[in-house]
């Protein structure tokens, strides 16, 4: 469905659910908040990438698989785009096609993403991925970037991780 219907729709809703409190029809009101609050949810969200979250918050990644592939992509909001390809890249890479994984991970940042955190993860997989490709000047490249992006120190310990990959051996393991 178009985003302009959608956002249509949510707004009249919304409207009509306002009316019939102001009219004093409560029960018919209070029918409505739930219908609304979904159609504004669906205008600020795209309902499957969450179900892809949550399925892939849940290790049911077959599931998120699934869902991931019922996206189209255009259909996204521009800011969602980027964490599409995100996932997608984080999916192909457990599926061991890399080459096409670092192609999506490079999409997401070209399209961009809100986080910093988020940015360091797509980093620090690069940084796996070239490593893995025996290129260790960009790895290191990518591993300073992801380093300096996590200011909170959320992905530390997978920094140290990949760090200690890079300098023990030549040819980097799947992380």
């Amino acid at each position: 469905m178009n985003h302009a219907l959608k956002f249509l729709f949510a707004l009249s809703s919304v409207f009509m659910t306002v009316l019939l409190f102001s009219e004093g029809y409560w029960g018919r009101g209070i029918a409505m908040i739930i219908p609304s609050a979904i159609l504004v949810f669906m205008c600020t969200r795209s309902v499957r990438m969450i179900l892809v979250f949550y399925y892939m918050q849940v290790q049911k990644l077959e599931k998120a698989r699934k869902w991931l592939e019922r996206i189209k992509v255009n259909q996204l909001w521009k800011n969602q785009r980027g964490y599409y390809f995100f996932i997608k890249g984080s999916m192909d890479v457990q599926t061991n096609k890399f080459s096409e994984s670092e192609r999506l991970f490079k999409e997401a940042l070209r399209l961009g993403l809100k986080k910093d955190v988020d940015k360091a993860a797509v980093y620090l997989n690069l940084a796996v991925l070239s490593g893995n490709k025996n290129d260790k000047m960009t790895a290191t490249m990518h591993l300073k970037k992801a380093e300096s992006l996590d200011s909170k120190g959320y992905l530390k310990n997978d920094i140290k991780q990949v760090k200690k990959m890079l300098n023990a051996s030549p040819k980097m393991v799947r992380r």
